[in-house]
């Protein structure tokens, strides 16, 4: 999908704050332990590369992704630190893994059995480095019992064309205010560390909440993710250890600025109609397509720091404003982020949605340039 570099729509990243996130959250860990930055999904919508080279400045040490892909993304942009695929790759792919130096996460008996065999027949030049996955309560990939996550750390450790460089499990609710589920799952790990034959270079169960709210969580790496771009784990749930700042902006410029009469409808289905005897309506080159998504009529942006309300249904490409007096075509329009001295948040426009921040930074469409600060 191309960039839309000829319209004023731009996501503003500021990378300054990626590193002071990650620095601020280094300063607190212990000394033998490490931040791998999480930047799958293109870095949550922020640009994967710029985003890990803003992390390692911060002091991360390595790199989380989710797609064989997403890792050779970052090793063709001459990243050379260590990075971990998170998600399942299929065994077929594996002479691609040791050939970028990634390391694969592995959370079936099945997958290991089966890169043996591929191993077996195709020896390579380098190990296959692996983490054993477990799933101590996300229900999602992983070994579910201490028995088979150890028969999969010694199929790993018996191999001589593996490494078992890691094992890990992932919190479902370390971002909630009751603990009971959390410490039940952290328990659950601290019993297959306790027997595993060896230490691995690599334990890890801490993502941003935890590494937050629950620093003693068992691991010698954290993976940082959404607190690295400046968002609270837990939305407004839990207050949070130290102030994140915020790392995207949304902007762009009206296009067209037009005077309606009373009665004018504003766009598809005529949901808005004109009621004061004029109108000044504005329109912005941001739609659906872009994520801005229809779900945003009856929100707000920010026009010279006024709030100004989205009407009529948000379309493909453009959606409408109601301005409380003219302004001239190309004035700055703040969809996310500060207009003088006012702000929208990331977390109010996912209030608006019904969902979380999360998604909403991952649904901004690559047609949205991304500008780098």
């Amino acid at each position: 999908m191309v960039s839309g570099s000829h319209r004023p729509t731009k996501l503003i990243i500021d990378t300054q704050a990626i590193s002071e996130n990650v620095s601020q959250e280094v300063a607190r860990l212990p000394k033998e332990s490490e931040l791998f930055a999480v930047v799958k999904a293109n870095g949550y919508g922020h640009g994967a590369v710029q985003t890990a080279l803003s992390a390692r400045r911060g002091g991360a040490t390595g790199f989380c992704v989710s797609l064989l892909d997403e890792g050779i993304e970052l090793r063709e942009a001459g990243i050379t630190e260590p990075i971990l695929i998170l998600g399942v790759v299929e065994s077929m792919y594996i002479d691609l893994i040791v050939r970028y130096e990634l390391s694969v996460t592995a959370a079936t008996q099945e997958w290991l059995e089966e890169a043996q065999q591929i191993l077996a027949e195709k020896p390579l030049a380098q190990q296959l480095k692996i983490h054993i996955k477990v799933d101590t309560g996300m229900g999602r990939i992983g070994f579910t019992s201490g028995k088979s996550a150890l028969l999969a750390v010694e199929t790993v450790r018996s191999n001589p064309a593996m490494e078992w460089e890691g094992i890990f499990t992932h919190f479902a609710t370390a971002d909630a205010i009751d603990a009971e589920y959390f410490t039940k799952q952290e328990q659950m790990f601290k019993e297959i560390i306790q027997q595993l034959p060896e230490q691995p270079r690599y334990i890890h169960s801490e993502n941003s909440a935890a590494a937050l709210w629950h620093p003693e969580s068992p691991g010698n790496m954290i993976r940082f993710g959404i607190a690295m771009y400046g968002l609270n784990p837990s939305g407004r749930a839990i207050t949070e250890t130290y102030p994140l700042k915020p790392a995207m902006q949304l902007k762009t410029k009206l296009i067209q600025v037009k005077e309606l009469p009373q009665g004018a409808g504003v766009g598809y289905g005529k949901t808005y109609t004109v009621s004061a005897e004029k109108e000044w309506i504005g329109t912005l080159p941001i739609g659906y397509a872009d994520g801005w998504l229809r779900h945003m009529q009856g929100f707000y942006v920010l026009v010279n720091g006024k709030k100004c309300e989205i009407i009529g249904r948000v379309c493909m490409d453009q959606c409408m404003v109601r301005l409380p007096e003219y302004v001239p075509d190309g004035t700055e329009v703040t969809l996310v982020g500060e207009s003088q001295g006012e702000v929208i948040t990331m977390q109010m426009v996912a209030d608006q949605l019904s969902t979380i921040h999360y998604e909403v930074v991952c649904t901004f469409s690559q047609r949205i340039q991304r500008e780098y600060k």
